[in-house]
């Protein structure tokens, strides 16, 4: 896997996350570390998006602009992936956005699904899947697969997260075994079939499967998922 392995450090990311772990910091602090960060992986996520160009005119003079091709679709997992959506909102106002409710039972920790209202056929191009952590990649894997049998190819998925975990990521591996895995405290994670963003990987799951250090507790789950408007 060597020959796939890149390593991209960003040292603005590492001291967001940084602050997201302390046991001390405050919803308002989180929801925008959390908003900061899902900023910066839409941008990285959006590196390859096609182009298309137009003619227009400045005050001044005529011009050639580019504008993005594909029709985007964000696709937040409840309810996590709300405090996402804003900052790929900032970046793609236009998007269309599709809400996909999965929970993990807490004895199997494996994914069930509650909530889908997708339109009968995709009407977008491709999609952002924003889950902003991944744990044991369960509920990723089943997102993933609800958009292809939706009709999408997984090539036109690309996964966000915030913090994974390395059975998590090594399991969506496993289920995508194409996956190119770029990493370091801002991690990459590209497929020739499909690409994950990743700000960090933690090494280590608890017997509850939640990430350690991770994010903290089910009290600390409850600002981050649970976010106060």
């Amino acid at each position: 896997m060597s020959g796939n392995l890149k390593i991209i450090s960003h040292p603005v990311v590492g001291a967001i996350l940084s602050k997201l772990r302390k046991a001390d910091t405050t919803p308002k602090e989180f929801r925008e570390g959390v908003h900061q960060i899902s900023l910066v992986l839409g941008v990285e996520a959006s590196r390859d998006l096609e182009t298309a160009t137009f003619e227009g005119e400045t005050p001044v003079a005529h011009f050639t602009g580019t504008m993005i091709k594909p029709r985007v679709g964000l696709t937040p997992i409840l309810r996590a992936g709300l405090g996402m959506t804003d900052a790929m909102l900032t970046l793609f106002p236009d998007a269309y956005v599709y809400y996909l409710g999965l929970f993990r039972e807490k004895v199997s920790l494996q994914p069930v699904e509650y909530y889908s209202k997708l339109p009968s056929s995709p009407t977008v191009d491709m999609v952002y899947l924003l889950d902003p952590l991944v744990a044991t990649g369960g509920t990723a894997i089943a997102a993933i697969n609800m958009l292809t049998d939706w009709g999408l190819t997984v090539d036109n998925i690309r996964l966000l997260s915030v913090l994974g975990s390395q059975e998590g990521i090594d399991h969506v591996r496993t289920e995508f075994p194409q996956l190119q895995v770029f990493w370091h405290t801002f991690i990459i994670l590209e497929a020739h079939i499909q690409q994950i963003f990743v700000a960090a990987i933690d090494s280590e799951l608890t017997d509850k499967g939640y990430l350690t250090p991770g994010l903290g507790d089910a009290v600390r789950q409850t600002q981050f998922f649970s976010f106060r408007i």
